[in-house]
């Protein structure tokens, strides 16, 4: 299939800066003359039709000796979360993340374009150019005054997850848990509802997909934006607490919200295994009851490529046409597929920030 013909995808969510800023080669030329490692480069991703996204910034965890990938094929679950960290390293490894994006935009010779309005996404998609959107998940190197997240607002950061699962001092998020609920603890704390009002104040999208129950709805109390969770699926097919309810999905909706399905096969499939022999009808029963819910208008893809295990059937950023087909003989039409691999994105971002 040529690239002229491929359906544009826009993307919810990736992990690939956390794998170039961790490779032994330099990460711009990887990235952008393609390694072939992990799910994305820009090779592939011109390939498979993949247009922009969000690039998540990602302090990892200190330690870890849990072997999380096996724990998570075991038929339960409740995989303990990592201590807090330390302030002054994780905002370091921010500004190396948020950094290198900007260098590959840089080293790029306009292939790769850093976005600031949902104008940038629109002119990217009509003249080629890989659309980025700097996002941070788990905002553990933004400090309790918030000076840095206004240097990262200036620096183009236009989304933000304020926890990933571990908890910090803006709230709680969920953990690996199955079968659970995402009512698993207390919500957000004083600081992270401050967080929240000054991402309204910024424009700064707020990302739901980590935040347990509490810190929900603490964030559709304070927030006057629309409800957003970039890589998230359906509790009622699924029941992991990383998955959204349907009282959760009835919020984003009525806020004109957005849901990204996650490619993760831990999330996919109705018995939480993280398994490669996931099948792409499987995701597809999420994209029908996340319809059923939220509206075609408010329901796009949130791959967490480079950061999780994906149906085999995808494999890589090239494999995204092999889903748009899957869709494509599922039933929706032309104009549903439009919405759901790039239309809804780029109108939920205009809700968000402005024009």
């Amino acid at each position: 299939m040529s690239s002229s013909t491929l359906m544009p995808v826009f993307d919810g969510h990736n992990d690939v800066l956390l794998r170039l800023m961790r490779g032994k080669i330099q990460p711009e030329k990887a990235f952008l003359e393609g390694d072939n490692i992990g799910h994305l480069d820009l090779p592939r991703m011109k390939e498979g039709g993949f247009a922009g996204g969000f690039f998540a910034v990602y302090v990892p965890s200190e330690g870890g000796s849990l072997d999380v990938d096996e724990l998570m094929t075991r038929p339960q679950y409740d995989i303990p979360l990592p201590e807090p960290l330390r302030l002054e390293p994780s905002q370091k490894i921010t500004v190396h993340m948020a950094s290198l994006l900007l260098r590959i935009e840089r080293a790029s010779d306009g292939k790769v374009k850093v976005c600031r309005s949902a104008a940038d996404i629109r002119q990217c998609l009509k003249t080629g150019s890989l659309a980025a959107i700097l996002h941070i998940e788990g905002a553990e190197g933004i400090d309790g005054d918030l000076y840095m997240l206004d240097v990262l607002h200036g620096s183009g950061l236009r989304s933000i997850g304020p926890v990933w699962s571990r908890s910090n001092i803006f709230g709680h998020g969920v953990p690996f848990s199955y079968p659970s609920s995402p009512d698993t603890g207390p919500g957000l704390t004083e600081l992270g509802k401050e967080l929240i009002r000054a991402c309204n104040r910024l424009k700064i999208m707020i990302d739901l997909s980590h935040l347990n129950e509490k810190g929900f709805w603490d964030v559709v109390k304070l927030s006057d934006a629309p409800l957003v969770a970039t890589h998230s699926n359906a509790h009622a097919i699924c029941p992991h607490s990383r998955n959204l309810t349907d009282k959760q999905l009835a919020a984003i909706r009525e806020s004109r919200g957005m849901v990204g399905v996650n490619f993760a096969t831990s999330f996919i499939r109705a018995d939480g295994q993280r398994s490669e022999n996931t099948t792409l009808e499987e995701m597809i029963r999420h994209m029908d009851h996340l319809i059923a819910q939220v509206g075609v208008d408010g329901v796009g893809l949130g791959s967490d490529f480079d950061g999780a295990t994906i149906p085999a059937e995808i494999g890589d950023a090239r494999g995204l046409p092999r889903l748009v087909e899957a869709m494509r003989k599922h039933g929706y039409d032309e104009a549903t597929l439009r919405k759901l691999c790039y239309e809804n994105w780029l109108n939920v971002l205009e809700r968000t920030w402005g024009a």
